[in-house]
């Protein structure tokens, strides 16, 4: 049997949301539908779901569409994101896809025609999971199991257990390899928070890179670095 598609909706027409919802769940090969009624609601659905694909309204309260896709993209590059507005103006246009949206739809639209758009998308990752079903991530010597928090070095003979922050930090960099995370970012993603100059926070922080660039000592192609006034970055040579 096919895996359904996991998909993100955020969306603040409650109408809207529940026909496309209800059509999409119904159509056959099926879709698994998240709903959000904010940019801040949806931001945090994508961080406990990682969904598939993202469909998002661009004009919403508390945090619009495109606030959102620059939060997601600053530590996701590879999710599929669809904005749709009633607007569609060319500069909202221009905005989304700098910012980082795959394809823009304008309302109003009906769930057969998300439907067409979101696998012409998903079309595009083919020969790539959807996502990383197993929750494993592989640089140089290392294997980082998130789900179970350890990391693990045969050829060292080493196995780490980590702690929930410190898997949390890794995964996050591993997730984003030889591209920079802002520190804005891992803190927002691990502490719960989006005070990222919080004194104590931001100490704490760096007492887990000291922690986790000793366990990637034993191979010299993988290491953590600073990226000045920017963020942090998993390099592997």
């Amino acid at each position: 049997m096919e895996n359904k598609i996991k998909l993100l909706l955020v969306e603040d027409d409650i109408t809207l949301t529940y026909v496309v919802k209800n059509t999409l769940e119904g159509l056959i090969g099926g879709y698994e539908v998240i709903t959000a009624a904010n940019g801040q609601e949806g931001l945090k659905a994508y961080k406990e779901h990682r969904p598939d694909i993202i469909i998002s309204d661009v004009e919403m309260p508390e945090m619009n569409g495109l606030q959102m896709l620059e939060r997601i993209r600053e530590v996701d590059c590879d999710t599929p994101i669809l904005l749709a507005s009633a607007l569609g103006t060319p500069t909202d246009v221009t905005n989304g896809y700098k910012l980082g949206a795959d394809n823009y739809v304008k309302k109003p639209f009906v769930a057969e025609e998300l439907d067409a758009h979101i696998h012409a998308l998903l079309k595009l990752r083919k020969g790539q999971p959807l996502r990383n079903e197993t929750n494993c991530y592989y640089f140089g010597d290392y294997k980082l199991d998130a789900e179970h928090a350890t990391l693990k070095n045969d050829k060292a003979g080493k196995n780490v257990v980590l702690s929930r922050r410190e898997a949390g930090i890794l995964k996050l960099l591993a997730q984003n390899k030889n591209q920079v995370v802002k520190r804005g970012a891992i803190v927002s993603h691990n502490w719960e928070t989006e005070d990222e100059n919080d004194y104590f926070i931001s100490r704490s922080l760096d007492t887990y890179l000291v922690k986790l660039r000793k366990y990637l000592e034993d191979d010299p192609t993988v290491s953590i670095k600073t990226v000045r006034g920017v963020g942090l970055m998993l390099v592997e040579e």
